[in-house]
């Protein structure tokens, strides 16, 4: 793993990617890392094919996520390699011992953690990643629900670890989750879209802008580099 930078401002995840002229406009508008969805029930959910199109025309500094929920070693590995993704969010009920064969393979992970939900913010001792995301859950799918939360439950994660902050985030209140939670880093998916799947880009434009300006009451780290 190479060191871990200070930086000023949370980094920029989006996610549920399903175009590459989508992912391009995002990474040309300043997101730092790019999600792909493989959790079939999802409406963001994308093929090997096109994930594999979309990270193949990402630059080379924006990072390509893969996100799983309760997939086999097997099945990831197969599309880390095949697809070429930069790091893995784990978004179910995986082990310790799948995040270490994972690592040891090479794989950057991060774990999500639920406030509603099984792994609990208090498992994270359990888990030894690069960072985890902190989300709501409490739904019928494990993420992208849309809905709002109290966000300040995930500063308990932002003092000893690397921490995404996810779960209905928007341009109008990330600046007060950012300011809530002092993450490292956000994810949004369907606050900037116009429809499940489909990315409003003037949404994400008013997204990073607002993150850009945004307080955190500590010196964040880098977790895309």
């Amino acid at each position: 793993m190479s060191e871990i930078l200070p930086q000023c401002t949370p980094q920029i995840k989006i996610c549920g990617l399903t175009t590459v002229e989508e992912s391009l406009a995002c990474a040309e508008l300043g997101a730092d890392a790019i999600g792909c969805v493989f959790y079939p029930p999802s409406p963001r959910f994308v093929t090997d094919h096109q994930a594999k199109e979309i990270c193949n025309a990402l630059p080379p500094l924006v990072w390509s996520v893969g996100v799983f929920v309760n997939n086999t070693l097997s099945e990831i590995l197969t599309r880390v390699n095949h697809i070429g993704l930069r790091a893995v969010q784990l978004h179910g009920q995986e082990t310790q011992g799948l995040v270490e064969e994972l690592q040891n393979e090479g794989v950057a992970v991060i774990k999500a953690l639920f406030a509603n939900g099984r792994p609990a913010f208090s498992d994270a001792p359990r888990y030894q990643v690069r960072a985890f995301l902190a989300e709501c859950a409490g739904e019928r799918l494990p993420g992208g629900s849309g809905k709002a939360w109290n966000w300040s439950l995930a500063s308990a994660l932002s003092g000893d670890h690397l921490l995404i902050l996810a779960g209905g985030l928007t341009p109008e209140n990330v600046a007060q989750a950012v300011e809530d939670a002092s993450p490292d880093a956000v994810d949004v998916s369907s606050g900037v879209e116009s429809q499940p799947g489909t990315k409003d880009l003037q949404k994400v434009r008013d997204f990073l802008y607002a993150v850009r300006h945004s307080t955190c009451r500590r010196r964040l780290k880098t977790i895309f580099q």
